[in-house]
């Protein structure tokens, strides 16, 4: 993009790259990412988290001896070489028919090693091609052990390519499909095209070049043989998904007028769309002073009267990467699409379908971003299975990643199919033949076991990892012991969390983070780099390491049966609150774990962490150990009940970066009297506790109806506060939430009134009293 000297350029990330000429890649862990390089292009291989080795291979008409790069290549190519044999590394097809395309031999590939055990965050090796030239990169990867010394979970590579000759405006690169498609649509700018697919057939959506609407229209095709349209109805999906715009998992499917579920949407790596709105059409245009201006209804009429399907003025549609929104005063609001080059929604086709899909022609508004391209339609068989996924990105300039299952997925998809998508995985909202309450009371009474896999850990190793979190988190790390776990606030430096956290230290230079947002990790290695530790790694290893929690009365009676602990390690039974040991199931020749006495729920319970791959064998003996005591499986909607009693915060609802621990309930996470050390967000925090406008505190409800998050409380006319998370307490038989408020409306027993409707025309009184409401001594987790 060229712009004036002096001027600031737009940021748009993941759109237009940070120098002419430059490419990204991403080398994912275990996976092997292929790159073809030109005569003086540089490459450059980058360590983002440090201590995750290399593997470079060369591969140009000189053979594989690495001439091309200037480089001796000699070292056997372990990543490739496991491919060859049958691995299922990522890309494994493409990277095979990559080596065949040079006539090479992938058993007998060779590379050469880059970085290692000791690489700092954030190292780099660059090459320039002396010819043209295949370059693979890989990222070797092996399993961490729980009870490895040292952790080291492997992580990813990033790897940039600066063209010596800029590409120019040749179009971008389609991603690699999904599987082989059985149709292969390229939809041109400003057209439109229709086309059949069959029951059970997929059909991918896919944004070429980024920012550009595409509206999908499906009819029933058995329908339309018998003379009847039958379509994609906004009014019967709305009523039926109880969505805006229905998303993969339970509520994900479209409806015709007949009450018919046409397709079904599998993936979605925007998130961000509008419903139903208008396809473009004549009038659009015509008001704003454009007649004749090719439009998406007029293209679809043409495309579609083949089919016996009648023309109309305005085709609502599934308008796919089209950002509109209405505004706070009802206002119908539009901007640039939230789509990037390869975007695409999958969806699944729930009978024979005749669809059409269009390549929006507006250049007159931003709904294209003034630059009409390309759309591509693939259709893949039926046979094929694709995963439900969201995308998900740390950062904007973050690689994609869809949904996951967790390592317990084969195991609670048994007891129910009530899954949701939570910070990038699927867990169970509640179980088949339990329910919300059933579950709550097991808790509360005997026992429940729940899957809580998606808590993000980070590994901070090396000498510098103290004084790194030090500097951090609100907590005092310095006072922290081997086997102890503390619960922390993490800030920025207005004194707004960015997560709260648990903190477990390893050994002298080894502690575990566990957070709640995979930004965490980025944070720390952003602090790390601003404050000059360079001898610190930060490595996620939420892949590496699976969790489930096992909570109520009943939980180290169920446990004491299965956890054998070492001579080295305090017995299970000895383990106090805030607590931790390694040890195994079983016996000695066990499967390894990390227990730790911490919970989410306000009883006596424990957390059990272990790799994936020993997911199912932990989950087996959890739950044969607890049938006798009644224990029961536990999804997230009960387990929100279990935390607003005990008065446990919840990110995005009860704090976020505009909240301080004071205002979010947790101000004894910041002893500022005891910890002298500076941290980040220290003097901010300093000034807001001797200056509080906010705070958080529980409200008990009159009457028999709940508040929820984000309803107004007011004193009178005035709002003094807002619900941050509300629910109806079974064990207290009352409507209870945490609101925060202003400070001089703070003290127990005043009088408030949530606010339901506008917060005038009704209202719900209410009164602040202490919380946590349940056990607000905390004796029962401490028992």
């Amino acid at each position: 993009m060229t712009v004036a000297a002096g001027r600031p350029r737009l940021l748009l990330p993941g759109l237009v790259p940070r120098e002419t000429g430059l490419e990204t890649y991403w080398v994912r862990p275990g996976g092997v990412t292929a790159v073809r390089l030109s005569a003086g292009d540089r490459l450059t291989v980058i360590d983002r988290a440090g201590r995750q080795s290399a593997e470079l291979s060369v591969f140009g008409s000189a053979g594989h001896g690495g001439a091309a790069l200037g480089v001796r290549v000699d070292a056997p190519a372990n990543a490739i070489r496991s491919l060859a044999a049958g691995g299922t590394g990522e890309g494994r097809a493409a990277i095979l028919t990559a080596l065949a395309s040079y006539g090479l031999d992938p058993g007998e590939a060779k590379a050469i090693r880059l970085f290692g055990d000791s690489s700092p965050q954030g190292a780099r090796e660059t090459f320039v091609a002396q010819e043209a030239t295949g370059v693979l990169v890989a990222a070797p990867a092996r399993p961490m052990n729980v009870l490895d010394e040292v952790a080291n979970p492997p992580s990813d590579l990033l790897v940039e390519v600066l063209r010596a000759s800029p590409r120019g405006d040749e179009r971008p690169e389609l991603p690699e499909p999904l599987a082989e498609p059985v149709a292969d649509l390229r939809i041109d700018a400003a057209t439109a095209l229709a086309y059949q697919v069959k029951a059970g057939q997929y059909i991918q959506v896919i944004d070429v070049a980024g920012r550009q609407c595409s509206d999908f229209l499906a009819f029933h095709a058995h329908r339309l043989d018998e003379g009847v349209e039958r379509g994609l109805d906004s009014t019967t999906t709305r009523y039926f998904m109880g969505r805006a715009y229905p998303r993969p998992g339970l509520f994900g499917k479209f409806y015709d007028q007949d009450a018919q579920p046409l397709v079904e949407i599998v993936r979605d790596t925007v998130g961000r769309h509008d419903t139903f709105g208008l396809a473009c059409n004549p009038k659009y245009y015509e008001d704003l002073g454009y007649p004749g201006h090719v439009n998406c209804t007029e293209n679809f009429n043409e495309q579609l009267k083949g089919y016996g399907v009648a023309a109309r003025k305005g085709w609502p549609a599934l308008n796919l990467f089209y950002n509109t929104a209405f505004d706070e005063e009802n206002l119908l609001v539009f901007d640039e699409s939230w789509s990037r080059p390869g975007d695409y929604v999958l969806m699944r086709a729930m009978t024979d379908l005749v669809c059409a899909s269009s390549a929006c022609p507006d250049d007159i508004d931003p709904s294209n971003a003034w630059v009409p391209t390309d759309i591509h339609v693939r259709v893949y068989d039926a046979k094929r299975k694709f995963s439900m996924a969201i995308a998900r990105r740390v950062t904007p300039e973050s690689e994609m990643k869809l949904t996951k299952q967790t390592a317990f997925h084969p195991r609670t998809s048994e007891l129910t199919r009530q899954f949701t998508e939570y910070r990038g995985y699927w867990l169970p909202t509640s179980f088949h033949n339990h329910g919300i309450q059933d579950e709550y009371w097991a808790c509360r009474e005997r026992a429940a076991v729940m899957d809580l896999s998606p808590l993000r850990k980070f590994e901070v190793l090396g000498p510098d990892a103290e004084a790194l979190l030090q500097a951090c988190v609100t907590r005092n790390i310095r006072k922290l012991s081997h086997g102890q776990v503390v619960y922390s606030a993490m800030c920025n430096e207005t004194g707004g969390m960015i997560d709260d956290c648990t903190v477990f230290r390893l050994g002298d230079t080894n502690f575990r983070f566990v957070g709640g947002d995979p930004y965490d990790g980025v944070w720390l290695r952003e602090q790390a780099a601003r404050l000059g530790l360079d001898r610190v790694w930060v490595k996620d290893s939420t892949d590496q390491l699976h969790n489930i929690a096992v909570q109520g009365p009943a939980s180290r009676d169920i446990l004491r049966e299965i956890i054998w602990m070492p001579p080295t390690q305090p017995g299970f039974t000895d383990l106090t609150w805030f607590r931790f040991g390694i040890g195994r199931i079983g016996g000695h020749d066990g499967i390894p774990l990390v227990v730790s006495r911490t919970g989410y729920t306000g009883e006596l319970g424990y957390e059990l962490w272990v790799h994936p791959r020993d997911a199912g064998v932990l989950w087996d003996a959890v739950w044969e150990a607890g049938r006798p005591h009644g224990m029961l499986p536990l999804g997230l909607d009960a387990l929100d009940v279990l935390r607003i009693e005990s008065g446990l915060v919840f990110a995005g609802y009860d704090f976020s970066d505009q909240t301080d621990p004071y205002e979010a309930g947790i101000g004894f996470t910041v002893p500022l009297k005891t910890k002298e050390d500076d941290f980040v967000g220290r003097e901010a925090l300093v000034s807001r506790k001797a200056h509080p406008q906010r705070t958080l505190v529980g409200l008990e409800l009159a009457g028999n109806e709940p508040a929820g998050h984000g309803d107004c409380v007011h004193v009178g006319r005035s709002q003094v506060g807002v619900i941050t998370s509300a629910t109806r307490s079974p064990i207290l038989r009352k409507n209870i939430a945490l609101c925060r408020i202003a400070v001089q409306h703070a003290g127990y027993g005043t009088e408030v009134e949530v606010g339901k409707l506008d917060g005038h025309r009704k209202r719900i009184p209410a009164q602040v009293v202490r919380f946590p409401f349940y056990d607000p001594e905390k004796l029962r987790p401490r028992s």
